[in-house]
């Protein structure tokens, strides 16, 4: 935070998370880029609002990227997708941008010419739940997470995004509501927004948060408070995938185990998969049967 002055930060910078996160999917680079900076999205919202729970992050878009999602839970628990059609990643090929870095163009490309961002809050089982939506505007996922804050927080706000092979990074500066004197409050932001845009991507992933706020926010008298760890976990389970397969029906899960002798459920963020015979199916149906089907079939 900036001292004395309604002006707050956050930034994220994940290594193993995301390494981890990615084991599971093999995505073109630009495509990577901007799951990337989506995570990286998902974990400083996280950050700035008080819930228990988890945040979904959403993309829906009518380019090549279809759907791109990023959740992260209150204690900084993070997993991600994205689908993509092939159709369209031809058609960025055919323009020679397949392999290039995440442009304004690309961007464009990807996500299309309309869609929305959609921040959903669920904060446990049956309990109310927000969600904010904004249009997918500007030239970049830092673009269209402006918008919600402006449109969502009523907060200004300004954010840095970036990813590649091995790390993703974000940062994000606020002006908060000020009691104290308007000129100085406004001078403070001023010069945090005119640190932030001198920010690089090679920067956010590279230096030291220490050395990257030195570096860029020189003019501010900033406070850097301790970090808290970020972690790559999905939250399949048997019990999820068991429920799923109840709401589909006894008749259409037994002529899927007919006609390929098992059941079995992969996991869209893990690819973990589940695997259930006929006897678990029939468990799965049984009057009185539990959430949890049998672990000896399910891996």
């Amino acid at each position: 935070m900036v001292e004395k002055r309604p002006v707050r930060g956050h930034y994220v910078r994940l290594e193993q998370a995301w390494r981890a996160l990615r084991e599971h999917r093999d995505y073109l680079p630009p495509v990577r880029e901007l799951l990337g900076q989506a995570v990286s999205a998902s974990v400083l919202l996280a950050a700035t609002l008080k819930f228990r729970g988890h945040l979904t992050l959403q993309l829906h878009g009518n380019g090549a990227a279809r759907l791109l999602v990023a959740q992260c839970t209150h204690d900084f628990r993070v997993r991600a997708l994205a689908r993509v059609e092939d159709a369209g990643l031809r058609a960025a090929a055919a323009t020679g941008h397949a392999q290039d870095v995440l442009t304004p163009q690309l961007f464009r490309e990807l996500v299309g010419d309309a869609g929305r961002l959609a921040v959903t809050i669920e904060a446990g089982e049956g309990e109310a739940r927000y969600q904010g939506v904004v249009p997918l505007v500007g030239q970049s996922m830092s673009d269209c997470l402006e918008e919600y804050f402006a449109s969502s927080e009523q907060l200004p706000t300004r954010v840095r995004l970036a990813a590649d092979e091995t790390h993703a990074a974000g940062l994000l500066i606020q002006q908060l509501p000020d009691r104290g004197e308007p000129e100085d409050a406004e001078t403070a932001w001023q010069s945090a927004q005119e640190g932030i845009g001198t920010v690089q991507a090679c920067e956010l992933l590279v230096l030291p948060v220490e050395r990257m706020l030195e570096r860029n926010f020189s003019s501010c008298d900033l406070r850097l408070f301790s970090g808290a760890p970020v972690r790559f976990e999905c939250r399949c389970d048997s019990g999820r995938v068991a429920n799923l397969l109840r709401a589909l029906g006894a008749h259409e899960v037994r002529d899927v185990l007919q006609e390929q002798g098992a059941v079995t459920v992969t996991c869209d963020f893990c690819n973990r998969p589940y695997r259930f015979d006929a006897i678990d199916v029939e468990r799965l149906f049984a009057p009185g049967a539990s959430a949890e089907p049998p672990p000896r079939s399910v891996h």
